[in-house]
């Protein structure tokens, strides 16, 4: 237990270079948080639902995050910060990254029909803060999903996702090889389509063939008076 620990701190570690020492780490709210759900979600699978909720109660009054005790979550799990829900179905895999303020929510109750409602993240999943992934859909293995992201659909292995409604973005393979990329989106990419670049591009085209063109229109005004010039 105490080396499974240390593994999940350092994983941690790997991915936040804010702390100097695992000490600092195990002061994380998303630490505590975690470690209290896994009680939690024991007294759940027991049957005990209202000591279950208990802990969560008290887990969410110190942490500010609010993960319901039926959530099924795999190792290594980061919360970074706090102000985080996650939903009773929710499925949440291995090495999966969640930063501030993300909800990963169900869909409308009101159908009288409880069964899957919540997300998967599949392993290596990042979640950028703000994110809104809603509705039991599945968040692909090594799938970003970039700051205040709304997905409302399956997110494809490795793909990028951003906007409102969230949609995919093109990232290269080596981007896609990546073991971590902070908040879900590759800063040093560019987030739009390849459609957009192409069009720039285009632009860009169109623009120096204009300036070439008004550049020799200079040159042939220019002509007369250097002739006119010369005679006298």
């Amino acid at each position: 237990m105490f080396e499974r620990l240390i593994a999940y701190l350092d994983s941690v570690r790997a991915r936040d270079p804010a702390p100097r020492s695992r000490w600092e780490i195990l002061l994380y709210p998303g630490v505590w948080a975690l470690g209290l759900h896994r009680v939690a979600h024991w007294l759940f699978n027991g049957k005990l639902y209202f000591l279950a909720r208990l802990v969560n109660h008290f887990s969410r009054i110190i942490t500010a995050i609010d993960i319901h005790p039926g959530a099924q979550i795999g190792r290594n799990l980061f919360i970074d910060h706090g102000f985080t829900v996650i939903g009773e179905t929710a499925e949440i895999g291995n090495n999966v990254t969640i930063y501030q303020c993300v909800t990963l929510g169900g869909t409308n109750p009101t159908n009288g029909k409880a069964g899957k409602r919540h997300p998967t993240l599949r392993d290596n999943v990042i979640i950028g803060s703000g994110a809104q992934v809603i509705g039991p859909i599945v968040v692909g293995e090594r799938a970003r999903v970039g700051a205040n992201a709304v997905v409302t659909d399956d997110v494809p292995d490795g793909a990028t996702m951003i906007g409102l409604k969230a949609r995919s973005t093109l990232v290269p393979a080596e981007t896609w090889l990546r073991e971590f990329i902070p908040y879900g989106t590759p800063c040093d990419e560019p987030c739009e389509p390849s459609a957009t670049g192409d069009r720039v591009q285009q632009l860009e085209g169109e623009v120096a063939v204009l300036r070439a063109e008004i550049e020799a229109l200079k040159a042939l005004a220019a002509q007369p008076l250097l002739k006119n010039g010369t005679d006298s």
